[in-house]
């Protein structure tokens, strides 16, 4: 004979006043507790902004309704409309800003490409006295930006400026001295001091690629009778590859959004040549009182970057997978 006992209940003891979260609990939550502060700061730095001037930019946002933002009428697309539209002023000097700045930024990376590799691969090798030119070519990249570029603004001044003072006066190149930061030569004149701040950093970076190259490399390539070029493009370049891909994404995205340069070297009344992007857009912004309009420019430019970001990180992923092939 059977019998059928009940199971026994199982009690749980009550929790006391101070019953503390299990401590497994506590460390899931501590990572988060440690990244808050840090997404706290991203929403108000970057992503809060970014919302609201994309918001900016569907809407009628002029000096009339500069004291009340929330009523300024909703417009649609048409913001977007007035920058791209070629036949209106607004429209045609976008443009014009836009391939100034293309060309601005070509001859800026390209040239602080040039500078940066020949200055570290001149001084790869050690000799007395290479950490002072390294010091010196450092130089430019660790000034205030502020304070060189208004120093370029009086070293171009054309009646008080040593530029003019050492190009007609003293070497006699030029006839007469020109005007360096209106006019035409304004583009001259934002290339180099933008060229002069960039480059240090190119020559930075690829100083730090060239001391990871074995020397061993090179030694073997001059006893099968490489000459010194042939070591650049057959050693030098491939193992830099990863280096380059993204100084020139970083130079090409800093270059194309430059405005410190401008604004400090020409002030807020810029010349056509020298009118770059960024600069127009604050231009369009905070002296036509247009906001709309001005965030619409800023709209159509973080596309621009994003697409051309994108294009380029597909084209080297897809170069370096075919190398691995």
């Amino acid at each position: 004979m059977t019998s059928l006992t009940a199971p026994e209940e199982t009690t749980t003891p009550p929790k006391g006043p101070d019953s503390r979260p299990p401590r497994r609990s506590r460390r899931h939550l501590f990572p988060y507790l440690i990244i808050a502060p840090a997404v706290l700061l991203e929403l108000l730095i970057h992503i809060i902004p970014m919302a609201t001037g994309f918001w900016m930019s569907f809407v009628e946002l002029t000096k009339f309704f500069i004291r009340r933002w929330l009523e300024a009428p909703f417009v649609g697309l048409e913001n977007y409309r007035i920058a791209i539209d070629l036949n209106t002023p607004v429209g045609q000097e976008l443009l014009n800003s836009f391939l100034v700045t293309v060309g601005f930024t070509a001859l800026v990376v390209g040239l602080s490409w040039g500078l940066g590799m020949a200055a570290a691969v001149a001084l790869q090798r050690p000799f007395r006295g290479r950490g002072v030119f390294r010091t010196l070519f450092l130089i430019p990249y660790a000034l205030p930006l502020y304070a060189s570029v208004i120093t370029w603004n009086f070293m171009l001044q054309r009646d008080t400026g040593v530029v003019n003072h050492v190009l007609v006066d003293q070497l006699g190149i030029l006839d007469g001295a020109p005007f360096w930061l209106i006019g035409d030569n304004a583009f001259i004149s934002v290339v180099v001091v933008a060229i002069w701040r960039m480059w240090p950093f190119a020559f930075l970076m690829f100083m730090a690629g060239l001391q990871s190259i074995p020397g061993e490399l090179y030694e073997a390539s001059a006893m099968d009778g490489a000459s010194p070029l042939r070591q650049w493009r057959s050693v030098t370049l491939p193992m830099l590859a990863p280096v380059n891909q993204t100084m020139l994404l970083v130079m090409f995205l800093w270059v194309f959004n430059d405005f410190n340069t401008p604004y400090v070297l020409f002030g807020s009344a810029q010349p056509r040549a020298g009118d770059l992007i960024s600069f127009h857009i604050y231009n369009a912004s905070f002296l036509s009182w247009d906001f709309g309009v001005g965030s619409a420019m800023s709209v159509l430019l973080l596309l621009f970057l994003l697409a051309v970001s994108l294009v380029y990180l597909y084209f080297t992923q897809w170069k370096k997978e075919k190398s691995n092939a």
